[in-house]
């Protein structure tokens, strides 16, 4: 019922909306972000210059890329896989991410997001995808819902800023591209982005994984269903793995932070457990 919305559950849902990158609160009608702007008036040209060819908007590039990789017989997941095994290291794997041409989120996305904290963490923890602010910084998880995740890591004195490995986070997502107005990922897209994900787990070997949210529950477990997995220990590519609600889950339902204090007391006492 609207009356029983209250002002902290109202205050904390618009804040999730703009965090979403909502800037007006309606429309009448829905907005193609693909479509392409009314052309201007065409200026003179002289007789007998060659016409210019038109600019494509990112959909139609993305259309095409698709269609030419199918044309060539390109499997996106292989080519991801063969890729990925290449990387020896942190900064080949990112290299190697930004210049995969087949995923088309690249071409409207502002900035590649590929992780942040120390490499060296014990603990690595695994989101979804940039938002607004990621996509505008190049950083995961700075936006509203990086805030409250620095929040809830300080709440067990663990920092993605510190030098020390047992007290360091090493952040990153499933997708290193915004989705558009922040969709959630499609399976195609997180199939091609799997091999990456795990060749980056694999070169920074955490001994705990933290999956915040159901699309890398999806990526790495197979499963959705955050409410019923949440605060289940599992094993993920050989290890321990948490997972927990995303912090822009707990924006829009604050009441669920006590389970995610739960699932943080949890993690404490595996790290403790196993120091």
């Amino acid at each position: 019922m609207q009356d029983s919305l209250t002002y902290e559950a109202a205050l904390a849902a618009l804040a999730w909306q703009i965090e979403l990158g909502a800037d007006e609160p309606i429309g009448e009608s829905p907005i193609d972000r693909f479509e392409l702007p009314q052309a201007p008036p065409k200026a003179a040209r002289p007789e007998g210059a060659p016409a210019a060819a038109p600019a494509a908007a990112p959909a139609a590039q993305a259309a095409a890329a698709g269609e030419a990789a199918q044309a060539a017989g390109v499997d996106p997941v292989a080519e991801a896989k063969r890729i990925a095994e290449g990387a020896q290291s942190l900064e080949a794997l990112a290299e190697a991410m930004s210049a995969f041409e087949h995923c088309a989120l690249r071409l409207a996305a502002q900035s590649f997001v590929f992780a942040d904290g120390n490499p060296a963490a014990r603990v690595m923890i695994v989101g979804e995808a940039p938002g607004r602010e990621e996509d505008r910084q190049g950083k995961p998880f700075v936006g509203k819902a990086g805030q409250l995740l620095d929040r809830m890591l300080a709440a067990i004195d663990m920092s993605r800023a510190s030098p020390d490995p047992a007290r360091a986070v090493y952040i990153t997502n499933v997708l290193p591209w915004r989705p558009p107005a922040n969709r959630t990922p499609e399976p195609a897209e997180i199939a091609m982005h799997l091999p990456f994900l795990e060749r980056h787990v694999e070169l920074a070997e955490p001994e705990v994984l933290i999956l915040m949210g159901n699309t890398p529950c999806q990526a790495l477990m197979g499963r959705a269903g955050i409410t019923r997995l949440r605060g289940q220990w599992a094993r993920v590519l050989g290890r321990p793995a948490l997972p927990m609600f995303h912090p822009a889950y707990l924006l829009r339902n604050p009441a669920a932070k006590r389970e995610a204090w739960a699932d943080l007391l949890d993690l404490a006492a595996k790290l403790e457990e196993t120091s």
